[in-house]
């Protein structure tokens, strides 16, 4: 893997709150609106519980496995233990909640929380067949977490902060939940800016992955029998909204220097940044504050 580069941010903050064209589809179900890049929660929502039985599988197809590797560094930046209780928002299907529960050991606790109940059972039965401490999966929203102020050491979000409807509250969240000197770790996706990796990202992101979102749906929907003519769209045509939508969604979510401002506008600091895999691949972690208000 590429070397890391690491950052720290000092810049003033922007904000970012997502909206959404929607379309709609034939027998009423709302429609992707994939280049826009946003969506509403609700949207969100439905598009994550679509896609959770192919979501492990397009990961590693997209990546060539190596989101684990990307979850396990975030890990570390999370400074958490033995004895640590930490929350992984935005879930999915739990892989860095199971990472996050090898390191806290009989003693910590790990809950990953998520709004796509399609998601959870997923992550609950990835659990269950795992060894060590098993997670503890529950339904959350991102932006109203169900946690009380200071309940965990660490939060930590994987792939979702692209998703939040209001990134800035989600981040405070995040924070708020997180006791003073804790931290707040995110993982993302990010856009290379220096050739040759910003055109093979280019490539790579709008059009291949789509293509595999394509694939995916196709897959689903002849496994499912829709029938043709069906005045519903089938599961698969969600699917490859979804997957198309992906590339917009990465374009349209602060760079690296902006994430980190906004960390700092909601409360934290000590924030730093590693970018790896050779530029794709953003890692923002901060502390909360010990006089926050």
């Amino acid at each position: 893997m590429p070397a890391e580069q690491a950052g720290a941010a000092d810049r003033s903050p922007i904000g970012a709150r997502a909206g959404a064209r929607v379309a709609s589809r034939p027998g009423g179900s709302p429609a992707l609106a994939p280049a826009a890049g946003r969506l509403e929660s609700a949207q969100v929502q439905a598009m994550f519980d679509r896609i959770a039985g192919v979501y492990d599988a397009m990961n590693t197809a997209m990546t060539a496995g190596l989101h684990h590797r990307w979850r396990a560094r975030a890990a570390d930046l999370a400074r958490i233990g033995p004895g640590s209780r930490v929350l992984d928002v935005a879930t999915g299907t739990g892989d860095l909640a199971i990472e996050l529960a090898t390191r806290v050991g009989p003693a910590g606790e790990v809950v990953g929380s998520d709004f796509a109940e399609g998601m959870l059972v997923r992550a609950r039965a990835k659990a269950s067949a795992s060894d060590g401490v098993k997670p503890r999966f529950e339904w959350g929203d991102a932006l109203e977490l169900p946690y009380e102020n200071d309940s965990f050491d660490a939060a930590t979000v994987g792939f979702g902060a692209r998703n939040f409807a209001d990134l800035t509250r989600g981040l405070s969240e995040m924070g708020r939940v997180v006791r003073p000197g804790g931290r707040v770790v995110v993982l993302e996706i990010t856009t290379p800016t220096r050739a040759p990796l910003s055109l093979f990202y280019r490539l790579w992101f709008d059009r291949s992955v789509p293509a595999l979102g394509r694939v995916a749906g196709a897959t689903v929907a002849s496994l499912s029998g829709a029938p043709r003519g069906s005045k519903r769209a089938p599961a698969g045509a969600t699917i490859a909204d979804a997957y198309s939508y992906l590339p917009s969604s990465v374009r349209r979510f602060p760079g690296p220097a902006e994430l980190a401002a906004e960390m700092e506008r909601t409360g934290l600091h000590e924030i730093s940044w590693l970018i790896t895999a050779g530029g794709i691949i953003a890692i923002h972690a901060g502390t909360v504050r010990a006089n926050r208000a």
